[in-house]
């Protein structure tokens, strides 16, 4: 199964439905916020929008439905620059940001400053504390008053994964952990997901792309590139190497202070190749970012036109390209970027096991249901092991989020591309 798109967008393909939207204002009309002539003044001093609940939509035009813009946080205080009247919306579209208009039916002006908050960071890439339902499976709550009475609200299947953003103590002192989605579940039923600390490489403008990634948990080296002789040492998985020079099925390779070099063999080795731009980013004459996914490596490489920045390793879709649960070879542009999505299979009848997973983090789609995103279950990196997704570590994850466009907005969960900010292309080869 791929990653839950549709419940966020409806339908695949709403990105290429932007368009631009007329200035609402001239130069000499004054500070914001803007109206339209004969409105109905707004309050005084008005100088935020506040969404009533999360995951509000905003859209590019106001009044055009199919035009989605993205979605914000229902905390967000955002910028207020004006008001347009519109079908779709009984009282006022508030214009919040270029090309962003949310309805003021799900939404209530303030005259407190905008407060845009940043996603949640810290060291370990991830927005969220993540966890595990227990082998028993875990209970969720709506509140602590349900739990003390025992009625679940719903249900989790051992191994089932939530984002915790908060704590809550029961009047026995048992401690709860409050999900993104709003249920109360006792912490002694879940385990703390253990996270890849495992993230790439940032490349030197002009420098050799010369490196690779152990991928065994223990490789040999060897003071010579021959086969049956004895090993001359070892080398550790995800451990950083630099390729000299290959012999046969032998790399000499050195590591940072290490040295001399040393030979190793070429399977236990994950080494990313250089590419040239594809002609959807402009070929020879490439100035934007792309990326380039290599499924025979399992790497990705993030390039400024011919130039590569940053390499590490993916995991991509354990079946064939073609397939069901492959990655698909081709060049495609990002259509929408969440801070988080859903991924389970338990529409699925035919499957002796389900899944669930809630708030992937730094999803990225690309390929209809195909992301890239991170990926807090597993730490596989170099090998296949997806449903077609690209699985990146948690830390590069967040990287190559940034790095990509269109740029999530500050209280922001989700953005689309548009006419001046388009998707960053990806290519699977």
């Amino acid at each position: 199964m791929r990653l839950g798109a549709r419940s966020f967008v409806g339908v695949l393909g709403l990105a290429g439905a932007l368009t631009c939207v007329a200035a609402t204002s001239r130069a000499d009309e004054g500070a914001p916020p803007w109206t339209d002539e004969g409105e109905v003044p707004l309050a005084e001093g008005m100088r935020s929008v506040i969404p009533r609940k999360n995951e509000s939509a905003l859209y590019a035009v106001p009044g055009k439905l199919d035009a989605r813009r993205g979605s914000v946080m229902g905390h967000a205080r955002l910028p207020f620059f004006g008001t347009k009247r519109g079908p779709g919306c009984s009282g006022r579209w508030l214009s919040v940001g270029p090309l962003a208009w949310i309805c003021s039916d799900v939404a209530e002006l303030s005259d407190e400053p905008p407060l845009r908050p940043a996603p949640p960071k810290n060291a370990t890439g991830l927005p969220f504390r993540y966890f595990f339902a227990g082998r028993d499976g875990a209970r969720g709550y709506t509140s602590l008053a349900r739990a003390e009475e025992e009625s679940a609200d719903t249900d989790l299947e051992q191994g089932f994964g939530v984002a915790v953003v908060g704590e809550r103590e029961g009047r026995n002192g048992e401690r709860f952990g409050l999900t993104r989605s709003g249920f109360l579940i006792p912490l002694k039923d879940l385990v703390a997901a253990r996270t890849s600390g495992f993230h790439g490489e940032a490349l030197a403008p002009g420098a050799p792309m010369d490196l690779g990634w152990v991928l065994p948990d223990k490789a040999s080296t060897f003071a010579a590139p021959k086969a049956g002789q004895k090993p001359s040492g070892a080398r550790v998985r995800f451990e950083v190497v630099h390729v000299s020079k290959v012999a046969g099925a032998f790399a000499r390779t050195s590591a940072e202070g290490a040295s001399p070099e040393e030979w190793m063999r070429l399977a236990d080795l994950a080494r990313p190749t250089l590419a040239p731009p594809p002609a959807e980013v402009g070929g020879e004459g490439a100035q934007e970012r792309w990326i380039d996914v290599e499924l025979a490596t399992q790497t990705l490489v993030a390039y400024e036109g011919k130039t590569p920045i940053f390499a590490t390793l993916v995991s991509t879709g354990k079946g064939p390209p073609k397939s069901e649960l492959g990655t698909h070879l081709g060049v495609h542009r990002i259509w929408v970027k969440l801070l988080a999505s859903k991924m389970d299979n338990l529409e699925r009848d035919d499957v002796e096991h389900h899944y669930s997973l809630e708030d992937v983090p730094w999803v990225q789609f690309f390929d209809k249901g195909i992301a890239l995103h991170a990926a807090f279950w597993h730490q596989r990196f170099g090998y296949v092991h997806s449903h077609g997704c690209v699985n990146l570590s948690p830390l590069d994850a967040e990287r190559l989020f940034a790095f990509t466009g269109p740029h999530l907005p500050r209280g922001w969960s989700a953005v689309f591309p548009t006419a001046i900010e388009r998707g960053t292309a990806v290519r699977v080869r």
